[in-house]
C-alpha cells in the first residue's frame, strides 16, 4: 500500500461538491473510497468516516425538514449547512498533516 495524502485530502474536499453535482458529497467520496481503499494506506478509514458523516447529515436534514413548520427546522438546516462546509475543510487540513479526522455527531453505519 502506498501513502498518498493528496488523495485523502481530495476525498475530504470532495464533500463540497454538492452545489455542482447533486449528491456529489456522497457519490464522489463513495467512488473514491470504493476504487482506492485497498491501494492507499488509511483511505479505508477516512472513507468510512466521510460516508458515515454524509449519511448522518442526510438523515439530520430529513429530520429538520418537517420541523420547518415549527420554526426550529430552519435553524437546524443552517447548522447542518455550516457543519457540512467547515468539517470537510478542517479534516482535509488534518489529513494533510497525517492526523485523524474528527466528525461530530456521526452515526457509524460503516465500521
Amino acid at each position: 500500500m502506498k501513502q498518498y495524502n493528496q488523495t485523502i485530502v481530495l476525498m475530504h474536499l470532495s464533500q463540497l461538491a454538492t452545489p455542482i453535482i447533486a449528491f456529489g458529497s456522497i457519490l464522489i467520496p463513495l467512488i473514491m473510497w470504493f476504487t482506492q481503499k485497498e491501494k492507499i494506506k488509511d483511505l479505508d478509514a477516512h472513507g468510512k468516516m466521510i460516508l458515515n458523516f454524509q449519511f448522518s447529515l442526510l438523515i439530520y436534514s430529513f429530520v429538520c425538514i418537517p420541523l420547518i413548520f415549527v420554526g426550529v427546522g430552519i435553524l437546524g438546516l443552517l447548522v447542518i449547512l455550516i457543519v457540512s462546509i467547515v468539517y470537510p475543510i478542517k479534516n482535509a487540513i488534518l489529513a494533510s498533516n497525517l492526523q485523524a479526522p474528527e466528525y461530530p455527531l456521526c452515526i457509524h453505519f460503516l465500521k
